[in-house]
């Protein structure tokens, strides 16, 4: 038995015999051709010696004779190869071979005899070898001659290359990529020295790869501007994160071109940044592209502003209701929207206020804004109460296609000091009390305007006299981080503290905009507030109840006659009683019973109103020649300032003003 670097061998073999006979004779010395040739020696130490040598070789060492014959083999083969050494001594070495490259291997052998040369590892030498289980894997071959007296033997080392093999796929299929990639890719050394040049960066530049590599990348920054790639990359390598940026280059022509550059460095095994590679894209069109975007945007933008604008107009001065409004567009995203606010006189002293926010963004929410605000108005110009309003709006926005709105609509009576309201589904209105101290109005919120099915409630509320009103959009309260209560809280909390120190309503307006969007820059949404002082209560009123008969028109006349005197207006006294006659006589004629006859008298004009309980409201025709009737309203609508007729919740209205002018 014997002992190799600590491996236990068997007995003499064929293998152990040959290398013992090679071993008597070993004196190697290189001659001219590279062949390794022998001379006999005094002693077997040169045995052990080659013994140890071959197999601590981290290769597969196979000896094979001029004949092919498999001489010796290290541990090596056997683990490569999954042979036995005794199943390879003696055999040809054509079993470690593909069965494909078999028949022309002697030939391969033959050539190699004709010259005997060294061959050494890795000089191109690549074949294929054969597992045991009959696995082929590509391998490197050494080839070294040595003359013995016994004829030459050829020693092969053989390398398993799968591996390398592999890594050489990767990397060509990478190098492929990079060559082919329509991005400028470079990379660049510690002192900035360009050390790779791909060709998408000869096209951008017009620098080819062999003018590019050696030159430092500090010649693509204009003149006259910083190398921002040159900084970017002494920060990457005192270890900086460095995110993609945007600069200008110069090309060779001269031509300037704008590109975004991504850095990322190039390591060695231990970590070190040996390298810095660039990928550069032309952003040139994608900037072009942004600009004239942008160039769209702002057009869009200012053609939505102006048409939103056109469309809401300025809401008309209501007389004795001071007002103060704020509207601001979004100046992120699309910008304008669909907000929009009205004031609209009802006549007989009541008020309509109406507030409404179109969800969506740009040329659409304001066109789709412009048709709400104008049938809003006329259907409240046309008298009908809060909840029917509502619910004919909600028929306009069932038929414009994926639309929803919220809206809230009040009716402001300053004689009865009552505030009708109908919300769909905004934000609740807030009451500013004569002290300043402010309270949410409670009324029933339905859902928006185009959810459909849903009916839409109203309710009155009694309010002082000098009271003030502060209606909103969710703009202005509505945000990521807080709770929109706890903004409408502060919102009433602003309007309490400037309204309650002195300030009138336009310095309350700004107050709460800085209180509730100190970033003026940063509106994601358009902001709507409108503050109103709701109007005082006639200066004289009267009222008189009237059976719905014949002698009611008689009572009437001298009912508003005698009143007009004790108000000084006696001079509107003939008008009003023409008026008044033809007014009663319809209601007695076409209406329902009780009639209820109503006077008030501010310092600007004087409202009479009939009342009655029939339903149909009366229409201004023309009359034929031969009618008997028919002509009393279009003498009251030539005789009148401004006159209305409005159903109400259990009957209709009629109403006529006539101004004062100096009348006593």
């Amino acid at each position: 038995m014997y002992t190799i670097r600590g491996r236990r061998v068997g007995a003499a073999t064929d293998q152990e015999v040959i290398l013992g006979r090679l071993m008597s004779y070993l004196t190697l010395d290189a001659s001219d051709d590279g062949a390794l040739s022998v001379d006999p020696v005094a002693d077997g130490a040169g045995e052990w010696w080659f013994r140890g040598l071959l197999e601590a070789a981290p290769d597969a060492m196979v000896v094979v004779s001029a004949s092919g014959e498999i001489s010796l083999v290290n541990a090596q083969t056997e683990a490569l190869f999954g042979y036995r050494r005794d199943e390879l001594l003696g055999r040809r070495i054509e079993m470690l071979v593909p069965e494909s490259m078999r028949e022309r291997h002697p030939d391969y052998r033959a050539r190699y005899s004709a010259n005997l040369r060294v061959r050494h590892m890795g000089a191109g030498l690549e074949l294929y070898g054969l597992r045991k289980d009959g696995a082929q894997f590509p391998v490197e071959i050494g080839l070294s001659p040595l003359q013995t007296p016994d004829g030459v033997l050829v020693i092969a080392a053989i390398r398993d290359v799968t591996e390398r093999k592999a890594a050489e796929r990767r990397i060509n299929e990478l190098a492929a990529i990079v060559e082919s990639s329509q991005d400028a890719i470079f990379t660049q050394a510690p002192d900035g020295t360009i050390t790779f040049w791909n060709a998408a960066a000869h096209r951008m530049y017009g620098i080819s790869a062999a003018e590019a590599i050696g030159r430092s990348a500090s010649t693509l920054a204009p003149a006259g501007r910083p190398d921002e790639v040159g900084i970017r990359l002494e920060q990457l390598l005192r270890g900086r994160r460095i995110e993609p940026f945007e600069t200008v280059h110069a090309t060779s022509a001269g031509g300037l071109v704008d590109v975004d550059v991504t850095l990322w460095p190039v390591r060695d095994r231990t970590g070190q940044i040996v390298a810095a590679s660039a990928i550069v894209r032309d952003v040139g069109d994608r900037k072009q592209a942004e600009a004239e975007l942008q160039c769209l945007y702002q057009a869009q933008r200012h053609v939505a502003l102006t048409l939103q604008r056109s469309l809401m107009g300025r809401p008309v001065e209501i007389p004795g209701m001071a007002t103060a409004s704020r509207y601001t567009p979004a100046t992120l995203g699309a910008g304008v929207g669909g907000d929009w606010f009205d004031l609209i006189s009802l006549g007989a002293g009541r008020v309509g206020i109406l507030i409404g926010d179109v969800m969506g963004r740009g040329l659409e929410a304001a066109a789709v804004m412009g048709q709400l605000r104008s049938a809003a108005h006329a259907l409240a110009k046309a008298g009908l109460p809060p909840r029917e309003l509502v619910r004919a709006l909600d028929s306009v926005v069932a038929d414009l296609p994926d639309q929803i709105v919220t809206c809230c609509y009040l009716e402001v009576d300053p004689d009865a000091g009552e505030l009708t309201v109908c919300s769909a589904g905004h934000l609740a209105p807030l009451m500013i009390e004569p002290d300043a101290s402010v309270r949410r109005i409670l009324a029933p919120i339905s859902v928006p305007l185009g959810v459909g099915d849903i009916p839409h409630q109203q309710a009155t509320f009694a309010f002082t006299p000098g009271s003030a009103l502060a209606l909103y959009t969710d703009g202005l309260v509505e945000t990521h981080d807080r709770d929109i209560d706890v903004q409408i809280d502060i919102l009433a909390e602003t309007l309490h503290a400037a309204l309650s120190s002195g300030a009138d309503l336009e310095e309350a307006a700004d107050a709460a905009l800085h209180t509730l969007l100190p970033d003026t820059a940063g509106y994601d949404d358009d902001v709507t507030l409108l503050l109103a002082l709701l109007p005082e209560r006639s200066l004289a009123r009267a009222s008189v109840e009237l059976a719905s008969e014949p002698g009611a028109v008689r009572v009437g006349r001298q009912f508003v006659v005698s009143r007009l005197q004790e108000w000084g207006c006696a001079a509107l006294s003939d008008t009003a009683r023409l008026l008044v006659s033809e007014v009663l006589t319809n209601a007695v004629r076409h209406g329902i019973g009780p009639i209820n006859l109503r006077l008030r008298r501010n310092d600007r004009d004087l409202t009479i109103e009939v009342t009655d309980r029939a339903t149909i409201v009366p229409h201004p025709r023309q009359a034929e020649e031969e009618d008997e009737s028919g002509r009393g309203l279009l003498l009251v609508e030539a005789l009148t300032d401004h006159w209305g007729t409005r159903p109400t919740e259990d009957g209709k209205s009629v109403w006529f003003s006539l101004a004062i002018r100096g009348a006593g």
